[in-house]
């Protein structure tokens, strides 16, 4: 956008040409809210979309399979942006992402969980940074709320910017409903993961990082409201689980680079040690096995290692030493 300023010597105001804040308020943002029998708060969610200062938007609801009343409260929202699409049976948040992917018209996506809300700014403000930046993805800061108090996120989550492959693999570092990012960018990355019950997310930035920046509008634009049994986040014990689906899977991709597949197998080795020490101490040796099995045919079939490096421990003798004394024990 810098460049179009010079060429054609028009004033700017704050870095954007005034014919470019005229395009980009026309620009269609496609709002992307699954939602499952979250009747009680999916209103907040819509309201905070259909409050955007930012007008060009359409807001596309996938209720996955609510049980609860939630088909009845947006009907009390009448606005000709919804549009409202259904599973007849509950497939998960990825199902009901891919599903709302599947008929956006925008050239912009943006993510909203149905427990969450935005500030009214959100969608122009980080329209614009996105612009400015010629970015594929961001995220912006968020508010954390718990039980209906603020609190302050620890420093381990603190958002990053830019690549930050490496400490995403460990946590993620990227919140859905602060995200927006081009359409183009699904049809380049693919979807989410919809054999993932969760990490979804994780997995989803771990393969966009891989390619891309995420730039971060460092403004407190998202309120996320956490501390419910419902959330995927405290519904599913053992997390790691699922990273190291993810790892395992990503390790064998063609298009990673050999630092990439180095920061993976680091960290797929530690999570995937300590996954296996917490099965044998509970006495699930037959899950221990069965992950050992999956992470040694993802990093045996790994085959492009920098051949001038040392060849590293295999994560087998590592990880299976630890299993074989526990069985024993």
């Amino acid at each position: 956008m810098a460049a179009l300023a010079e060429r054609d010597g028009i004033c700017t105001v704050g870095g954007m040409n005034q014919h470019a804040a005229s395009s980009l308020s026309d620009t269609l943002v496609s709002v992307i809210l699954p939602t499952h029998d979250r009747a009680d708060m999916i209103l907040r969610a819509v309201d905070s979309a259909l409050g955007q200062t930012h007008r060009a938007l359409e807001i596309i609801i996938i209720d996955d399979g609510s049980t609860d009343d939630t088909m009845a409260r947006l009907a009390d929202r009448p606005d000709p942006r919804i549009r409202i699409l259904t599973h007849a049976v509950c497939r998960g948040v990825s199902a009901a992402r891919n599903t709302g992917l599947t008929v956006t018209r925008g050239a912009y996506v943006a993510l909203l969980d149905s427990d969450d809300e935005w500030m009214p700014s959100k969608v122009e403000r980080q329209l614009a940074f996105m612009r400015e930046r010629d970015l594929v993805i961001s995220q912006t800061q968020e508010i954390w709320m718990r039980g209906g108090r603020r609190v302050n996120p620890t420093a381990v989550h603190r958002k990053p910017d830019g690549f930050f492959f490496e400490e995403s693999l460990e946590r993620c570092l990227v919140s859905p409903s602060t995200v927006m990012c081009t359409r183009a960018f699904f049809d380049e990355i693919g979807g989410f993961d919809e054999s993932l019950p969760a990490c979804e997310d994780y997995d989803l930035w771990l393969r966009a990082m891989v390619r891309y920046p995420v730039g971060l509008l460092d403004v407190f634009l998202t309120v996320r409201h956490g501390g419910r049994g419902d959330q995927l986040s405290t519904a599913y014990v053992g997390q790691d689980l699922f990273r190291i689906r993810s790892m395992a899977r990503l390790l064998q991709q063609p298009e990673i680079s050999d630092w990439h597949k180095k920061c993976i197998e680091k960290e797929l080795r530690r999570k995937t040690k300590l996954y296996v020490q917490g099965c044998l101490k509970r006495d699930r040796s037959d899950e221990a096995m069965r992950v050992l099995a999956l992470v040694e045919a993802a990093i045996g079939s790994q085959k492009s290692a920098d051949a001038s490096r040392p060849e590293p421990a295999p994560a087998t003798s590592i990880l299976a030493d630890d299993a074989s004394r526990g069985l024993k024990g």
